[in-house]
């Protein structure tokens, strides 16, 4: 029978509820509440999804990660122009601690860059974290996370050792939906790991409380697996497992609930519908009394039906064609509209990228050049423009960790969305693994997933965002007194960032009554120097700064996973023999530059530097800040009063107004333009400057005032710091109410070298024996869906692997494979 259903924007269908009896049509005003809970809070909590691709899985110290970020919308997975700063952590494993951290600058949704392993790095595992500001809304589970190992030409061994693993695994089951109820039969999952995070294939079975055999069970994929059982008032499930050395491990089976809901859901069989079964033994005290179904997927509610309490068993059909590819959320609540079920499943619509590779030979020689035509195509078979990053690597000193390990499309419409580490996600991505529907709906009944909590959504609790969306880099923190208590009120700030061009930015403005303050939109790259100074009241410095910026970013590790390499030991050898040798060229090289350099005498004028804060020529009056003209002056109106012909100054200390001789028009005078180190600033803004940061200030008047624009036409009085200028020492800063700290930028993109072979050149007598070839970050398929790259062969008889992967600017994403044969 066809129910009434509530409709709204997006993608909400009427569905149809199949049961055994037919029954009237329900109140739809808890669904109204919920979806509009629902919209308010997708509409205040977006999200963001990073993936980061690099070149490889295994470098040594001194070596290079070359890697691109692609940072999407959560809900359209476009790419997302919103955030435009990556983070990328490096985290130590063992030590729990980051060792490395950077912030790449996001182009368009694209963050190219590299990281380089400084020798102070010690060998081991380590976890590749990349995310935005705003992604730290939400639990760092949904932070991108790659495992990277990194080795020690002085320790070759380190990577051979393999992780204690315990005699008795861990073994979980979940009933699907999430509980077992007496007299329902229900479909339990579980899942078998050992403790380096491996799934292990095993057999069991499941006995009551009189040691009766209920069922035996068996994994059919990665340690996991799935049984029917059908509780029975009174008694206690006890699952056992045989071990390796003859004995059993015995795991106590969830209990079961006297009353309640349990859910079905067969995504396999039909084509066009998600089936989802409903079964209860409810005491129904209300006829009209209801089980609410809601299906969301990416922050929207894609459909809702009820089916009435009184209706022991019901079938739900969800068409596929309302929902977007990837994960999709089913939840029922019960008739208190309490979350009693849930349950995960992947919608397929074949919404994939497919991206082709193609050498124009299938062997080369050695140092002969490579081409490769790349095609980017919908599942029709149209070209559909793409970004794509390339990695071409020697298959011999770069063994791949896993051939199914993490990519963009298995990290996108997969990973992105669920907790805990997957083993092999693109498994289920794979078109040559024939059961991987099968596969991946089980994988989906085991895997863990709470972006939010929905209790919290229909009460309105969720908290406000913390961390912004970031346009650019941010300065926040925190102005107290010494004692660490509140302020009382607004502190006026200064902020000073002095680049490694020599070129400096000037920024003031006020902290909020509490003391704290934000600075957004920044742009400066490599490491960086930046002073704050607060003022409170007339001249009151008896503060202390913080700066977010500063503290060292938190790791929080549930369970240390598992490290996916394994080396043969002829294998790890060369790997560490050729990149050690390699490097060793590349020193000798440097080493050789820099003699030669040494031996260059240069005869030249040296050019004087120009003060980037000064757009104009000679201002028409100027006025030298010094101890004479600045003692007992509070302001610097105070210090320019009666000093310079034509500028007037009426009042003193902070109320003082100043007005330049022949400043007016129809509605009065006219107040002059002010400039803090070429940085419009209000009058309020510059009566809070110390005089004796003051380094100069010139006034131009009338025509000298032009190159101002309008916002001029009442002169310009221009105040120079004296940390303003480019000569200044900011380190010498150690007055009260300062904060002097060096804080790294977006970090500068190197390009990658490749050599070319096609045309010789004296350092190509040396030995060539790369581990990655080439390496290229921004490649763009055109409107045909097409693209070439070339790059030469090594010196190496080896197999190149080389890996495409990228998106569409809508999100569909796609990796594209391809091997030769070096001879």
């Amino acid at each position: 029978m066809r129910l009434a259903g509530f409709r709204t924007t997006g993608w909400l269908f009427i569905l149809t509820v199949i049961s055994f009896v037919s029954f009237r049509p329900y109140n739809d005003e808890f669904i109204q509440r919920l979806v509009e809970q629902f919209r308010l809070y997708s509409s205040q909590h977006p999200t963001e999804k990073v993936y980061i691709h690099i070149d490889r899985d295994a470098y040594l110290i001194g070596e290079t990660v070359w890697l691109k970020g692609y940072i999407f919308d959560g809900k359209t997975h476009e790419a997302d122009t919103l955030s435009n700063v990556l983070y990328v952590d490096l985290v130590d494993l063992k030590a729990r601690r980051v060792r490395l951290r950077m912030q790449l600058r996001a182009t368009n949704s694209y963050a190219p860059g590299q990281l380089l392993l400084p020798d102070s790095l010690p060998s081991g595992s380590y976890q590749l974290r990349g995310y935005t500001n705003f992604m730290r809304n939400y639990p760092d589970a949904f932070f991108f996370t790659k495992t990277v190992t990194i080795l020690r030409a002085d320790e070759p061994g380190t990577a051979l050792r393999n992780p204690t693993i315990i005699p008795k695994p861990d073994v979980q089951f979940l009933p699907e939906g999430g509980q077992l109820v007496n007299g329902l039969t229900s479909r339990v999952a579980f899942k078998v790991v050992n403790s380096a995070g491996h799934g292990l294939a095993v057999k069991g079975f499941v006995l009551d409380a009189k040691k009766d055999t209920v069922i035996g069970f068996k994994t059919t994929h990665l340690g996991m697996g799935y049984f029917m059982v059908k509780p029975e008032p009174n008694q206690v499930y006890t699952a056992f497992v045989p071990l390796a050395d003859g004995t059993l491990a015995s795991y106590p089976m969830p209990p079961a609930q006297e009353q309640g809901v349990v859910m079905q859901v067969e995504n396999l069989t039909n084509k066009d519908n998600v089936l989802v079964y409903l079964m209860n033994n409810k005491t129904v005290i209300d006829s009209s009394a209801t089980l609410t179904l809601v299906a969301q997927a990416r922050g929207h509610i894609i459909q809702a039906a009820k089916v009435p309490l009184s209706r022991k068993t019901a079938m739900i059909r969800l068409p596929r064609a309302a929902f977007p590819e990837g994960v999709a959320q089913l939840t029922v609540f019960d008739e208190a509209h309490k979350p009693v079920c849930e349950r995960l499943v992947f919608i397929n619509k074949n919404e994939q990228l497919n991206v082709a590779v193609v050498a124009d030979k299938a062997v080369y020689k050695n140092r002969e050049q490579v081409n490769l035509t790349i095609t980017t195509q919908n599942a029709d078979g149209k070209p559909v423009p793409a970004n794509l990053s390339l990695a071409a690597v020697d298959a011999k000193l770069a063994p791949e960790a896993d051939s199914n390990g993490a990519t963009i499309r298995s990290h996108l419409l997969l990973s992105s969305d669920l907790t805990g580490t997957i083993e092999q996600p693109d498994i289920y991505f794979n078109p040559a693994n024939r059961d991987r529907w099968l596969q991946l709906d089980l994988l989906l009944l085991t895997q863990g997933w709470r972006r939010f909590a929905w209790t919290d959504v229909l009460a309105g609790t969720v908290p406000p965002n913390q961390y912004p969306i970031e346009r650019g880099l941010s300065l926040t923190g925190r102005v107290v007194r010494p004692n660490q208590k509140d302020i009382g009120g607004k502190v006026k700030l200064t902020f000073i960032i002095a680049k490694k061009d020599s070129t400096r930015d000037v920024l003031a403005g006020d902290t909020d009554e509490s003391g704290k303050f934000m600075a957004y939109g920044l742009d400066f790259t490599d490491t960086t120097t930046v002073l704050i100074q607060g003022l409170k009241g007339s001249a009151n410095r008896n503060l202390v700064i913080t700066l977010d910026q500063l503290l060292k970013p938190t790791v929080t590790l549930i369970q240390v996973p598992y490290n996916p390499m394994e080396f043969r030991a002829d294998e790890l050898a060369e790997f560490i023999r050729r990149t050690k040798e390699y490097q060793e060229i590349e020193r000798q090289i440097k080493r050789n530059g820099e003699v030669l350099l040494q031996a260059v005498t240069v005869k030249a004028k040296k050019a004087e530097e120009r003060d980037s804060r000064v757009i104009y020529g000679t201002p028409d009056a100027t006025i030298k800040f010094d101890q004479m003209n600045t003692a007992g002056r509070l302001t610097i109106l105070d210090v320019i009063q009666g000093r310079i012909a034509g500028v007037q100054v009426t009042g003193n200390g902070f109320n003082a107004r100043v007005q330049i001789r022949g400043a007016a028009n129809f509605n009065g005078p006219v107040e002059p333009l002010f400039v803090l180190d070429g940085m419009p600033m209000d009058l309020q803004a510059i009566m809070g400057i110390s005089v004796q940061d003051v380094d100069r200030v010139d006034v131009l008047k009338g025509a000298s005032a032009a190159i101002y624009g309008s916002r001029a036409s009442g002169g310009v009085i221009s105040i120079l710091t004296k940390r303003g200028k480019v000569d200044y020492d900011l380190s010498k800063e150690v007055v009260p109410g300062t904060l002097l700290a060096k804080l790294p930028g977006y970090a500068p993109v190197r390009a990658f070298y490749a050599p070319r072979y096609d045309v010789k050149k004296p350092e190509h007598i040396r030995p060539d024996y790369r581990t990655t070839l080439f390496w290229s970050p921004m490649i763009q398929t055109d409107a045909e869906g097409k693209a070439t790259v070339s790059f030469f062969a090594s010196d190496a008889k080896t197999d190149l692997r080389i890996r495409v992967e990228g998106a569409t600017f809508a999100g569909m994403p796609g990796v594209g494979k391809h091997n030769v044969r070096v001879e």
